[in-house]
């Protein structure tokens, strides 16, 4: 079966490519990805998708096979923005192409590993080779906002109910377990403005955050640390203040707070250890999460805590065999297992509903959000390759419960 694999692989090389640029020169931030969407409905309707449809967020799920064991393939199609233009080589809305990579914003992330996953259900329906699977090729929404959202709507609707979801976010075509969870802490101190000419009038919001702040960097320090996913950070990424004018002392001063979550830390511990800091106590600072309640596209709203959870599934599981095996027999080298450094729509399919998640995709971690950002052909095909033997593979697990 690796030979016909390959040899369809091969067969539709060029059209993986062209779709993926296709997808790259429609610009498709968060909450902005309507067009994309309608661009990707016409290739899963020319690859002949048994089904097509779109959920009333706007993601798109494109089905093959009609099997007892539901499996999903997962690609979030929304990108961040290109930050300054002058950063980049190329335009990242036409990108390049040479002989072994394609450029421009969300080749890696994360439009390559949809490209290869559409690709892969094609093979699968031209060899069949689903087994006793039916496999949804999803392509989702707002993930760069909001990780996880979508899959909180999808599973929360119950729009699809997979047994395990393939996340294909860039892994170097490595296979990957788990990766920290993360959440968006805001602390606000509060004070008394006053004329800036006499600064002892008032009580200065600005002067009680900068010792928190040092505090804080401190707190960093003692986190908790995991021998697999590492070591929990805390960075402070934001500083606001309000104040009558440039000539008054500050009435309110705020920080965002990006924190990552380790294994067996959660909202509460994290919460809970700022909360706790000798200087939020003296200044009786707020410590609160922020939430996210942004419409989708279709006009889709849901509000949710900026908590995004920690998950990982051991290295015994069965799923971690499967893809290993696969990846070593497709790409002819010993496959790394291993985790993420950034957060992914794993979040919410395992970190809050407990459905196994394990990842395998095309690109680098490195190239996510950075300007000139590209991936790579050999790693398009690949790992299309590797995503069409699982069916068969787990038809077979299966065949053993």
């Amino acid at each position: 079966m690796k030979d016909k694999i390959l040899a369809k692989v091969e067969e539709y090389r060029e059209d993986i490519f062209k779709f993926l640029r296709d997808m790259i020169r429609i610009p498709s931030t968060s909450s902005n990805e309507e067009q994309l969407i309608k661009r990707i409905k016409q290739e899963f309707e020319k690859l002949d998708y048994d089904e097509i449809l779109i959920d009333k967020m706007g993601n798109i799920f494109g089905r093959i096979g009609n099997g007892k064991h539901v499996i999903a393939f997962d690609a979030h199609i929304d990108t961040v923005g290109v930050g300054n233009p002058d950063n980049w080589d190329f335009d990242p809305f036409e990108g390049f192409e040479d002989e072994n990579v394609i450029g421009g914003r969300g080749g890696s992330d994360q439009e390559g590993g949809f490209a290869s996953m559409v690709y892969a259900g094609k093979i699968i329906k031209d060899l069949d080779i689903a087994g006793d699977t039916t496999i949804w090729m999803v392509g989702t929404v707002q993930e760069e906002d909001c990780d996880g959202l979508c899959w909180q709507h999808i599973i929360q609707e119950k729009v699809i109910e997979p047994d395990f979801v393939v996340i294909t976010e860039p892994t170097s075509l490595n296979v990957y377990r788990g990766h920290r969870g993360r959440m968006e802490i805001k602390v606000t101190t509060l004070g008394i403005s006053c004329h800036g000419s006499a600064p002892e009038r008032g009580d200065n919001a600005i002067y009680k955050m900068a010792p928190i702040i040092q505090e804080l960097q401190k707190l960093n320090e003692r986190l908790k640390d995991d021998p697999f996913l590492g070591k929990g950070t805390l960075a402070v990424s934001e500083i606001f203040s309000k104040s009558p004018s440039r000539c008054a002392v500050a009435d309110e001063c705020s920080i965002s707070i990006d924190r990552r979550l380790t294994f067996g830390e959660n909202k509460d511990t994290a919460l809970g250890e700022i909360r706790n800091l000798p200087l939020v106590i003296k200044h009786d600072a707020k410590v609160e999460m922020y939430t996210y309640d942004k419409p989708s596209y279709t006009g889709h709203q849901m509000k949710v805590d900026c908590y995004f959870p920690t998950w990982v599934i051991e290295e015994d599981n069965p799923l971690c065999g499967i893809f290993v095996d696969s990846a070593n027999e497709m790409i002819g080298k010993e496959t790394l297992l291993d985790k993420w450094t950034f957060s992914t729509n794993g979040v919410s399919i395992m970190g809050m509903h407990g459905i196994p998640c394990i990842g395998l995709g095309p690109g680098r971690e490195s190239e996510a959000h950075a300007p000139n950002e590209k991936t790579y052909k050999n790693e398009l095909t690949l790992a299309a390759a590797v995503y069409a033997a699982i069916p068969l593979k787990y038809t077979e697990l299966k065949k053993g419960d």
